[in-house]
């Protein structure tokens, strides 16, 4: 394989996005937490904890994401200077693993997603309920 100093570069804008894309995530996340937090307080239902220990999962895969993405580019810089001092094999095999930590993000990204819309369809079926029995009182 013949790969040069600006292969690993490439990761760079990728990378650095899709971390952008993780914190925006964590942030949504913990902005919800802090409101059933609050709502949990006034009302203690069990729905609202079950809520709370999904979204306290879901922001332990992003922290698990935001490790594996900040690891991929930390290795790409590592490649990069490995190539720079013209140790290939080094190099070569720190890019790998770097492209494997970010295959890793991405895969516990795609767990996360899923646990997400899995949530979103739980909620959108007691909303489904509710709108067959209002039709059917009309």
């Amino acid at each position: 394989m013949n790969i040069d100093l600006s292969t690993p570069a490439l990761l760079f804008s990728a990378t650095s996005l899709i971390l952008l894309a993780y914190t925006n995530r964590f942030l949504t996340i913990a902005q919800i937490v802090r409101g059933l937090k609050q709502n949990y307080h006034d009302n203690k239902t069990k729905s609202i904890l079950l809520e709370l220990k999904n979204l306290n999962l879901r922001l332990s895969l992003i922290r698990w994401m935001q490790l594996f993405g900040v690891l991929s580019l930390f290795l790409s810089v590592f490649a990069m200077l490995f190539l720079f001092f013209e140790m290939r094999f080094v190099g070569i095999v720190t890019f790998a693993v770097s492209l494997l930590s970010l295959l890793i993000s991405l895969g516990i990204s795609f767990w996360e997603i899923s646990i997400s819309i899995n949530a979103l369809r739980l909620h959108l079926s007691d909303l489904n309920e509710l709108m067959d029995a209002n039709e059917e009182k009309e």
